[in-house]
């Protein structure tokens, strides 16, 4: 599964997605757009887009999206805040359907 792992997660966790193509939202350059337009750009291009916006699910339709968000509820995103998530975060992903909100974590 192509996955797009949002820029306010650590660019670290891209390797620990076993399994998935990961890229991130840093590593294409697209930094600082908004919402809307990020979900534009995932279109076509992702399965998944993973990311710690809490706000995005209000923000944007997501049912109308041909992939998938999980948000991720963690303390922090610092990876040793992360790393417990990730059996959650890969079933999330393997599981997920296009236009679907899932959320994992505290």
């Amino acid at each position: 599964m192509r996955v797009l792992l949002d820029e306010n997660l650590p660019i670290d966790l891209a390797p620990e997605i076993a399994g998935h193509e990961v890229d991130t939202v840093l590593g294409l350059g697209w930094s600082g757009i908004n919402n809307g337009e990020l979900l534009r750009r995932c279109a076509g291009r992702f399965e998944a887009l993973v990311t710690m916006d809490r706000n995005l699910q209000f923000q944007q339709p997501i049912s109308r999206q041909p992939f998938g968000v999980i948000l991720v509820r963690a303390r922090s995103n610092r990876l040793a805040h992360l790393r417990p998530l990730m059996p959650q975060l890969l079933s999330a992903l393997e599981a997920l359907r296009p236009g679907e909100f899932r959320m994992i974590g505290a």
